[in-house]
């Protein structure tokens, strides 16, 4: 596997904030009235025999600890790299390098369950504890009490639900991070958008082609 330099899509979330119990809504700007009304992103459920978020997780921290991989990712001083790792049932999985200084933007992971584990480095993950509508939408007003930020150093990971909307950044000034990141199913495709205060605007959407 030969690892790409530029920005992958995958760039995504990890398990100790684990699912959060109170969302409040987020009300959609010039569309229908009860669109932004938002139920709890879900922890982990998985269909048929495919992977739950708690597996993601056990895989993202397994691997994140397998030092001869990490250190075989090549890191770019500007841009950040990566490759696809062999998933368990059937996800799709990345590790990832993250250059001082880097981020992913605001974005979410459509219909998929994930995790992710910082092998190198510490990474800030701030999220919005909200399921947004899946469609319909171009900018939403965000109610007050739905930013959560953690920090998650060498060894720590976390796993979402679906519709989990979150930026990851390595906010260092002088050292790389390294992540494993895995989704199940297989990313249909991330939703990426802008923030302005409480407003979320959706910019962009792409697919497995963009980043693959």
């Amino acid at each position: 596997m030969s690892p790409h330099a530029s920005t992958p899509s995958p760039t995504d979330s990890d398990t100790p904030f684990g699912p959060t119990a109170d969302t409040p809504s987020a009300s959609p700007v010039g569309t229908t009235p009860g669109v932004g009304t938002a139920p709890s992103p879900g922890t982990a459920s998985s269909t048929s025999a495919g992977p739950t978020a708690a597996d993601l997780l056990d895989f993202v921290r397994r691997t994140a600890a397998d030092r001869e991989l990490v250190d075989s990712l090549p890191l770019d001083p500007e841009g950040r790299t990566w490759v696809r790792l062999d998933g368990p049932g059937g996800s799709e999985a990345w590790l990832i390098g993250w250059p001082p200084g880097t981020g992913t933007g605001w974005h979410d992971h459509a219909e998929s369950i994930g995790a992710f584990a910082t092998a190198r480095g510490t990474l800030t993950e701030n999220a919005l504890a909200v399921r947004l509508p899946a469609s319909g939408w171009k900018t939403l007003e965000l109610a007050d009490g739905l930013d959560r930020s953690r920090r998650l150093a060498e060894g720590g990971g976390r796993a979402f639900g679906r519709h989990h909307v979150h930026e990851v950044l390595n906010e260092s000034q002088d050292t790389h991070a390294v992540s494993v990141h895995a989704y199940y199913p297989p990313l249909p495709l991330i939703r990426r958008f802008s923030r302005t205060g409480p407003v979320l605007r959706l910019e962009q959407v792409e697919r497995p082609e963009d980043w693959q």
